[in-house]
């Protein structure tokens, strides 16, 4: 059979293991199990890496314990504003950002993949896609948590998105969760969702809904997902940097993502990583912070799910 595998994360950055309780590091590695072995089990049945992406990522957004859909943080403005993206290795994407009411923005990215003309639709032209194709609007109470709101208001009255006091294992941890994967076919796809930055003003986005910067897929080639410090991933187009790594210079998965992730991404203070599976089925997580929510499947059946840098 033709390996396939697949691996997801939740987030990089600042995960303190002296501020994680041991019933809360149970919960979440519990949700990271659950996800990754939603998508596996596509896979395993002759499923579509596309459709394991979603189906591994949609169990991360229903979770509270991660930066999307249900656990998102909140806006200046006390609401939440999410982006999502979504890419085939054959080239076809489907990204949404800023959108409110949507329970699962990755499976709107995958319609606007698979059901428009476009790439990226944001805003209220987004939502308004959504509910012509069957999307059931979403109050914002859904979405809303305690921690958010705490997080928010240690914060709210600064110019400051980062908390300076961790008050939870990952208040300083870049939100976001993606899911990469490889099927019998050979196909590579890659997803990624995320609630932002606690604090965001201006319609903010970052790199998770952009082609190039936080998703990336390419047949024959690699599939990749980032999370991270936004801004500095988008400047530095990681996803498709290291893509282009690995088609131009020949470079394997985990030289290619080191090269990227511990080079000048790092040197000018883009903290974070990605998860990253070649066209063969290897799998690769490269972070430059304390951890990263993450677990995975590999093409020899083998679960792993993982929080802390040291145990890479």
């Amino acid at each position: 059979m033709p390996p396939f595998s697949i691996a997801i994360h939740g987030g990089a950055g600042t995960i303190l293991p002296e501020q994680m309780s041991a019933s809360l590091q149970s919960a979440i590695e519990h949700d990271l199990e659950v996800a990754v072995k939603a998508g596996y089990q596509v896979l395993t049945q002759g499923g579509l890496s596309v459709d394991a992406v979603v189906a591994a990522v949609k169990v991360l957004e229903d979770s509270p314990h991660f930066n999307a859909g249900k656990g998102s943080v909140l806006t200046h403005k006390e609401m939440v504003e999410m982006d999502a993206c979504i890419m085939n290795g054959n080239s076809e994407a489907g990204a949404v950002a800023c959108v409110r009411h949507i329970k699962n923005p990755i499976a709107l990215a995958y319609d606007v993949m698979q059901q428009s003309q476009h790439v990226l639709l944001m805003g209220d032209g987004a939502e308004e896609f959504a509910f012509q194709h069957g999307h059931i609007f979403t109050e914002q109470d859904y979405f809303f948590t305690d921690r958010r709101y705490e997080q928010l208001m240690a914060i709210k009255d600064s110019n400051s998105v980062a908390l300076s006091e961790a008050n939870y294992p990952d208040d300083d941890k870049h939100g976001t969760v993606g899911a990469v994967a490889l099927d019998q076919y050979g196909n590579l796809a890659a997803a990624t969702s995320t609630g932002g930055i606690t604090n965001k003003k201006y319609g903010r986005v970052g790199d998770s809904p952009i082609i190039g910067a936080g998703t990336f897929a390419e047949n024959g080639n690699v599939a990749i997902s980032a999370a991270g410090v936004g801004e500095f991933f988008l400047r530095k187009a990681v996803s498709a940097d290291i893509a282009a790594r690995m088609r131009y210079l020949g470079e394997n998965v985990q030289t290619a993502c080191e090269a990227v992730i511990q080079g000048e991404l790092k040197e000018m203070g883009g903290e974070g990583g990605v998860i990253a599976v070649d066209c063969q089925g290897e799998i690769h997580f490269a972070l430059n912070s304390i951890g990263m929510y993450r677990a995975s499947v590999d093409k020899s059946g083998q679960l792993n799910v993982k929080i802390y840098a040291e145990k890479t």
